[in-house]
């Protein structure tokens, strides 16, 4: 395809409005469309000189009133005097609270201030939702500590215990947000040893494979858009659903985060994130969930960035945008399209999962992100004249909280976008040919030698399980060896659902898809490397797993966030 012809709108032919609404249940609210605005920019954590006493310790410091979890591991290696971070961690330090009077549609009646719970830091005044992005680097460890001020005595659903997971981390077990290590003052989980109002979590900010590879790691392994949520056991849903959600950036010297340095991809208050999820409200324009279905609740509302129907205003040159879903159980299928919803534009992918691709997709039309999943797109709005208005678009129809149903256009709008400004400088940003080279598959032979494990996501006796199994905290059902390699098979035989798999600690490469047996192809932006899986109808998905650098206990699970809930999910340990 011709560059020429790529940039060009792609025109729609068809005007039918994709329906939303799931079925079996009476809508939200009206809402009133592109009257609250995003900020500008988004705000980066501050860092903070050291959190308030007690000082933090390798020990969880129970006197000093912090939940009982495990020592940091490897923390003296790699921080201590020669370690490879040489040095002091950064401290950071944030609370979870309960906001009161939150509006998720401006000053819309039908959608009265109501609590939220969220995340408040040093430089973010009041919890918010999303929580303040971290920004990090590799090769810089950071000590967050996080408070649990929610109200003890809370009502509704969700619960106030907190277990806060940085998602897709390389991270040791006891930071990594295992679901029984949920706390608070009054409550522990079952895999803690004592309750507590705080936790220290250790993020050493280190590629995976540095016993392989030394140093800081191997760099084909960065990460790059990650990102925060509550994972408490048995109640992950209803306590995302209130807000506990937030982002992490990290960079290095090929991600920089500068439009100078590196690759020099869109940074500083053009790299953007976009945090999307459904939400339900009953007749009072009141957030409502039902945390005992075991076929979840299906939000008819989008909300980007904490808000309903939100604008954007953007200046004419490049962003890079972080697109999350951090919804429960919505597919998304976006598009970026015009005011009249006869045309839709073409943008970039560059990063799926969080993780810059080996080369961008270029003129790209749409992305398809199921829960959990993550994209990063660049946008040039330079050719675009001022006063332009556009809408970042659904065109995937869902009635339930099965599956997607359809692609359907022109879709329902999320978000608008308005080029207002001409930037105050020149966008010096650009996208390269290649972006972050991946690690070579093994051979075809070495790959025969390893270990194949199989896992049946399911349905039973009303309950969601793995090989027929549920849920234990206490007994891993998979054990690997430290530095060792195997091959997982995901298969789902439930005739009418789909699974999105995440896998903590590490990334896998899908090495096949099948359905019904049959081979079918991998997308482009999935050949990278990833930490959700989407498993359909009758599909099987073999992936490539190294099991690398720490050892201790994580989940994976189904992140359908209900199903997770109600029992998908087991633990693995490394040993």
């Amino acid at each position: 395809m011709k560059a020429s012809l790529a940039a060009a709108p792609m025109v729609l032919t068809t005007h039918k409005a994709g329906a939303q609404v799931p079925v079996g249940l009476p809508p939200s609210p009206p809402t009133t469309p592109w009257v609250e605005e995003l900020p500008l920019q988004d705000t980066p954590l501050a860092p903070v000189a050291a959190p308030a006493n007690p000082y933090p310790t390798l020990a969880a410091n129970i006197a000093g009133g912090e939940c009982g979890r495990d020592p940091h591991q490897r923390y003296d290696e790699l921080c201590g005097p020669g370690g490879v971070a040489a040095g002091a961690p950064l401290f950071y330090e944030m609370a979870v609270k309960q906001n009161s009077s939150w509006r998720f549609n401006g000053d819309n009646a039908y959608y009265p201030p109501q609590p939220i719970w969220g995340f408040e830091g040093i430089n973010t005044p009041g919890a918010v939702s999303p929580g303040p992005t971290i920004h990090a680097r590799y090769g810089k460890p950071i000590i967050c500590r996080i408070h649990n001020g929610l109200p003890a005595l809370h009502t509704g659903f969700g619960s106030p215990e907190i277990n806060i997971h940085l998602h897709n981390m390389h991270t040791p077990s006891a930071s990594d947000g295992f679901p029984g290590d949920f706390y608070s003052g009054t409550v522990s989980g079952p895999t803690l040893s004592s309750r507590g109002s705080f936790r220290d979590h250790f993020y050493p900010n280190l590629y995976a494979g540095f016993d392989e590879f030394g140093g800081i790691g191997d760099p084909r392994e960065a990460l790059g858009s990650l990102f925060y949520h509550d994972h408490t056991e048995g109640v992950t849903a209803p306590n995302v659903l209130r807000g506990l959600v937030g982002r992490y950036n990290i960079f290095d010297d090929l991600d920089t985060g500068d439009e100078l340095t590196g690759l020099r991809l869109p940074s500083g208050p053009y790299d953007y994130p976009l945090t999307i999820s459904d939400r339900r409200f009953d007749v009072n324009g009141q957030l409502t969930f039902n945390q005992l279905d075991p076929e979840g609740v299906l939000g008819d509302k989008i909300v980007v960035n904490g808000k309903i129907e939100p604008v954007l205003r953007v200046a004419r040159r490049k962003y890079r945008f972080r697109l999350l879903n951090a919804g429960p159980t919505r597919y998304y299928e976006l598009v970026l399209q015009n005011r009249s919803a006869n045309a839709i534009y073409g943008f970039t992918n560059i990063a799926n999962d969080g993780n810059l691709l080996p080369n961008p997709l270029l003129h790209q039309y749409n992305v398809r992100m199921a829960p959990a999943e993550r994209a990063d797109i660049v946008i040039d709005f330079a050719k675009f004249p001022l006063g332009t208005e556009l809408y970042l678009v659904n065109t995937l129809t869902q009635t339930s909280t099965r599956r997607p149903d359809r692609v359907q256009a022109p879709g329902t709008r999320i978000l608008k976008l308005v080029v207002d400004r001409n930037p105050p400088e020149p966008d010096m940003s650009r996208v390269p040919s290649v972006l972050r080279p991946l690690r070579p598959l093994p051979s075809e032979a070495e790959l025969a030698t390893l270990p194949v494990r199989r896992f049946n996501f399911e349905r039973s006796g009303g309950m969601w399980a793995i090989n027929a199994r549920f849920f234990n905290v206490f007994t891993p059902d998979v054990t690997v060896p430290k530095g060792s390699a195997e091959i997982w098979e995901f298969f789902n035989a439930n005739d009418g659902w789909q699974h999105p798999i995440h896998m903590h600690f590490e990334e896998g490469r899908i090495l096949s898809k099948s359905v019904n047996g049959t081979a079918v192809p991998i997308p482009p932006n999935e050949r990278g490397r990833k930490d959700v899986f989407n498993v359909g109808e009758n599909m099987t998905v073999r992936v490539l797993f190294r099991f690398r650098d720490f050892t201790g206990k994580y989940p994976m699970h189904c992140h359908n966030l209900t199903h997770e809930d109600h029992s998908m999910m087991l633990r693995w340990d490394i040993v």
